[in-house]
Parts: C-alpha cells; sequence; structure tokens
C-alpha cells in the first residue's frame, strides 16, 4: 500500500531470464502484488520470476507471443481483477529506475491524473545516457504523437514507465488496444479521446549491455498508420463538441 493506494506493477517479459529477477529485486517494498507477464518466451522467463519482497507475485505465460501492448493489457486486466488502484508498468530489462516509481504513482494522487508517464527527454544527461539512433526516433515519434493526439504537453511518448489508474482503465476499450511497438501512441490516443488527464513526471534513462528487438523498418509504416487513426479519432471526437458548443453559444 502507498498513501493509501493499492498499487499492482505489471511486468511485460519475452526473454528476459537474464535481467528479470534484478528488475524484480530492486522492486519498492511497498508494492502490493506484482504481475509478470510471460510474452510466450523460449528461455527460462517465466522460472525465473521468483518473489523478492514483501510484495505477492503473480505470473501469467501467454500461449502465443502476443507483443509487448499484449502482454501489458493481461497485466492490466489482472490489475483490475486484484482490486488495484493504479498500475504501474515496469520493464522485464532493468532500464527503469525503482526508486523513481513513486513519483508516478504521486501524480495520479496529487495532480489527480489518469496517467502519469516518464519522461526522459527531460534529462539533463541525455545525450550521454539514451543511444543517439532513440533520442532521435524518441523526440520525432513524441512529436508526431502530441499532434495526432492533441496531448501537446507530453514529451516522451515511447516511454514504457508509467502509472494508470483503475478508474481510467475503465475508460479506455482495452481489448481494442494496439499490441505491438506502438501500443503506448495508440493508450495516449483513446486517453485523450475518454478525458483522462495525462501528466508527465522525469525519469532516468538507463541503457547498458540489453539489446533492443525493435526492427525500424517493420514497425514505421504499422505506426504511422496508428497515429493517422488516431489524429481521426481525435477530430471525430472532437467534431460533435464543438458543434454542441456553438449550439450552445448561439442559443
Amino acid at each position: 500500500m502507498y498513501r493509501g493506494a493499492r498499487v499492482a506493477v505489471v511486468i511485460p517479459a519475452f526473454n528476459e531470464a537474464r535481467l528479470l529477477p534484478r528488475t524484480l529485486e530492486t522492486l519498492p517494498a511497498w508494492v502490493d502484488v506484482v504481475v509478470v507477464v510471460d510474452d510466450a518466451s523460449s528461455d527460462r522467463t517465466s522460472a525465473c520470476a521468483r518473489r523478492a519482497g514483501p510484495w505477492s507475485l503473480e505470473v501469467i505465460r501467454h500461449a502465443f507471443n502476443q507483443g509487448v501492448g499484449g502482454a501489458i493489457v493481461t497485466g492490466y486486466k489482472r490489475a483490475l481483477a486484484l482490486r488495484a488502484d493504479v498500475a504501474v508498468v515496469v520493464g522485464a530489462d532493468a532500464q527503469m529506475e525503482p526508486a523513481e516509481m513513486h513519483t508516478l504513482v504521486d501524480a495520479t494522487i496529487d495532480d489527480r491524473a489518469g496517467y502519469a508517464k516518464g519522461d526522459r527527454l527531460g534529462d539533463p544527461h541525455l545525450w550521454r545516457r539514451m543511444p543517439l539512433s532513440r533520442l532521435v526516433g524518441n523526440f520525432a515519434l513524441s512529436r508526431l504523437t502530441a499532434l495526432a493526439t492533441g496531448l501537446s504537453h507530453v514529451r516522451d511518448s515511447q516511454c514504457g514507465y508509467t502509472a494508470i489508474t483503475a478508474d481510467a482503465l475503465r475508460r479506455v476499450p482495452l481489448d481494442a488496444l494496439y499490441r505491438r511497438y506502438g501500443f503506448p501512441n495508440d493508450l495516449l490516443s483513446w486517453l485523450a479521446v475518454a478525458g483522462v488527464r495525462v501528466v508527465d513526471r522525469p525519469v532516468t534513462p538507463i541503457y547498458a549491455t540489453e539489446t533492443s528487438g525493435i526492427r525500424i523498418p517493420r514497425v514505421v509504416l504499422p505506426l504511422l498508420g496508428l497515429l493517422a487513426r488516431a489524429l481521426g479519432r481525435r477530430i471525430l471526437t472532437a467534431w460533435p463538441a464543438r458543434r454542441a458548443l456553438e449550439r450552445v453559444r448561439g442559443a
């Protein structure tokens, strides 16, 4: 329990037998439950998921690979079933600083945010800590996402370190969310349409020996299509509201 909120940590994991134990060992003691979602790994990811704190641990294994978004959705659904007030997503690859988790949860309590995102792009040592290719890609995708969703203040759309409230989860169509690399962008789009308050919180970018499995040529076109749909969703949602406001003003 953290400040009266029941907190669930959702960890999507695919072939993370090496780094998952380190991730679990560093989670805060105030976490209530940890849900590890093994996305059909071919290594010993599930076997390496061991309780390393006072929190309870659940491991869910997908029969087939659903992508990181699919794993997060599975974790979100389980968090709701466990009556968590807040669900925090933490990568299994030890790229997120556990000591910063409270700032994300604090945002849902103090600022009444439905969704708090980590923002790595404001780190003063960003140019030394984040590989140049990822830095450029993140800047570009964040700007495109801001334009498509209308969330102009969101600076690091690709950061996976997030906290979302149970109320916000119930306001988005979990089963309709994009399941692979564009998941955070699609979720932001649906949250914007639902009127959920989204805030950024600074987090430290961490990169060590892990290797990204992202293949840029394979994700660019689907991601651009996803952002185009997000823009269309925003326009279609805003149009009826705009007409209603005009009728009120003309009355």
